[in-house]
């Protein structure tokens, strides 16, 4: 069996804190087995973990969260991404392909597809773990998995059961799908039997790739992302589940939340306060997540979210924060981005007319880390060296850097930086357009970027 986690999103639903970059699934909020404090990907990968299912794992994500992903998954996990978000049946598509023409998996190997931001508890597991036996005792195409509602709810999808149902079978047969109903709806859905959708699918590799083939889609991973710019954004519910007659569900009667607006994910932290400030006592149901240095103080203001980031901040009632969504249309460059080898923090960004732009950040560069050997082709970099030592290959060249030092990178120069010790800088960009998209990677990691260039005496 093989693990597909799904991550991504636009960032919006629990801005400031979460951005494009750093989207829900990596907010570190949640307190972890021995207090400290975890992501919902962090949480996750410590209980696949705990499964015994972590080796099979495998994560597609957009390429702008490849470097957090790897940062928060401590490399555990093998990343596949996206270079455009083209939904969830184009992301299960492009691991399919990876399993078949790269890994040479077997088509009869399961694949079992889940979200990697949903709140769950180890028991889930165990439904996982029992998707192969059900999709041999059923013979279905797909096996979900499926939760009993607490309560009509107009926000989780609906899967409703065969009728009558049967206690002699494992699993249950879903005749149709319903998703988000109005509250009335909902509550009919419920006195039908039907469950919550969890989001989790298993299937054959071979059902998946028959399907992408019927779609006229590559089987190899290559191909596949070479028309990835031109795929429309597919849902893997409605191209594949909603169509799919042979289905069938586990129920799992455990804990199971979905974390998408701050009302959901507050019900999980302990403390009304997260960073510096004060909740009053007079303020019911009111939560605090600041990570801001400078302190806030809420006084006599209930079920509300007050939220506080780089990015900004958010002052809303708990039932209608989501509504932030509406007001994100234009949303600037994140302020903060966590890499794998570091973090960078924006300092300025300022547009000069007809002179251009400029993007000043200040990056904090771990120990023994380094970016990846890159190249920019409408910017100039100019970065200064605060503190710490390290080295950068540029365009061939290994060059020592210290303290004092300014190093200047011209636009269409590949490079890397390399620190020694904890390195910080200010790096400065300069160019006529600056976007993240600017950026065409050669390689990963520094020893990859060294042999790349054949100076294997100079590591």
């Amino acid at each position: 069996m093989q693990i597909v986690l799904l991550s991504g999103g636009s960032g919006k639903r629990l801005w400031p804190l979460s951005n494009e970059i750093r989207s829900k699934a990596f907010l570190k909020l949640l307190d972890g087995e021995e207090g400290n404090k975890e992501s919902m990907i962090q949480r996750i990968t410590r209980q696949l973990a705990a499964a015994g299912l972590l080796s099979s794992t495998h994560i597609v994500t957009h390429y702008t969260q490849g470097e957090i992903t790897r940062s928060q998954t401590e490399g555990s996990l093998a990343v596949l991404e996206e270079p455009h978000k083209r939904g969830t049946f184009t992301a299960i598509a492009l691991a399919a392909a990876s399993f078949h023409t790269q890994l040479h998996t077997d088509r009869e190997e399961i694949i079992v597809v889940l979200p990697v931001d949903s709140f769950i508890e180890q028991p889930f597991f165990q439904a996982i773990l029992r998707c192969p036996a059900v999709l041999a005792q059923s013979a279905a195409d797909l096996v979900l998995i499926g939760t009993p509602p607490a309560g009509p709810s107009s926000q989780f999808g609906y899967m409703v059961p065969r009728r009558p149902i049967s206690d002699d079978l494992d699993f249950r047969w879903v005749e149709r799908f319903v998703e988000k109903p109005d509250d009335a709806a909902a509550a009919d859905l419920i006195r039908q039997g039907a469950l919550w959708n969890c989001g989790v699918f298993a299937f054959k590799l071979g059902f998946m790739l028959d399907l992408m083939t019927a779609k006229g889609l590559p089987l190899d991973p290559e191909g596949l992302l070479g028309l990835y710019g031109q795929l429309p954004e597919r849902s893997f519910d409605q191209e594949v589940v909603e169509q799919t007659a042979n289905c069938a569900a586990i129920a799992y009667e455990g804990l199971w939340d979905d974390l998408g607006s701050w009302d959901a994910f507050t019900r999980h932290l302990n403390s009304q306060v997260t960073g510096p400030g004060q909740v009053g006592d007079s303020s019911i149901n009111t939560h605090l997540v600041n990570e801001l240095a400078c302190p806030i103080h809420v006084i006599d203001v209930s079920n509300v979210i007050v939220a506080a980031g780089p990015d900004g901040v958010l002052v809303a009632s708990k039932q209608q924060a989501s509504r932030i969504k509406e007001q994100l249309k234009n949303n600037r460059m994140p302020m903060v981005e966590e890499k794998r080898w570091g973090v960078r923090r924006t300092l300025d960004y300022s547009q000069h007319g007809q002179a251009g732009e400029s993007l000043t950040s200040k990056v904090t560069l771990m120990t023994g880390a380094s970016t990846s050997y890159h190249v920019h082709h409408r910017r100039t970099e100019i970065c200064t060296i605060l503190s710490g030592s390290g080295e950068c290959l540029l365009d061939g060249r290994v060059i020592a850097l210290g303290s004092g030092d300014v190093l200047e990178i011209p636009a269409g120069v590949k490079h890397c930086i390399k620190a020694n010790t904890a390195m910080e800088y200010i790096e400065t960009w300069l160019g006529e357009r600056l976007d993240g998209e600017d950026c065409t990677r050669i390689a990963l990691f520094w020893e990859q970027a060294i042999q790349n260039q054949g100076l294997h005496g100079q590591i």
